[in-house]
């Protein structure tokens, strides 16, 4: 039973130090909202408030999500001039950290339409 106990104990710390490690690789969503004055043109200083009804709404979508599109953007397999030229700039951590300040902005409720 000890050794058991044990087996737990040494796979859950391995557990929450692998998880603390890929939190502190993550963004900071206080540097992404200063970060994020650029992007505040086109999309809103929540991600809410796009300009222009084409312009994708990023308040509220997952960070993963975010981190992959503004990388692909900026590595040329996602297309998209406008977005090329803001992303070719950015580093991984600056995306990070604006991906972690647009996911956690309330993304707009679904409407009841009848």
């Amino acid at each position: 039973m000890n050794r058991l106990a044990f087996s737990i104990l040494v796979i859950l710390t391995a557990i929450m130090a692998t998880s603390s490690l890929a939190h502190a690789a993550g963004g900071d969503y206080r540097r992404g909202l200063e970060k994020s004055q650029v992007c505040q043109s086109c999309h809103g200083r929540t991600g809410n408030e796009s300009l222009q009804p084409s312009y994708p709404r990023l308040a509220g979508q997952h960070e993963d999500y975010l981190v992959h599109a503004l990388k692909s953007y900026r590595d040329g397999s996602r297309q998209n001039a406008v977005m090329a030229g803001f992303a070719g700039n950015l580093s991984d951590q600056d995306i990070a950290d604006l991906a972690a300040w647009y996911s956690r902005q309330e993304g707009l409720q679904d409407l009841d339409v009848e």
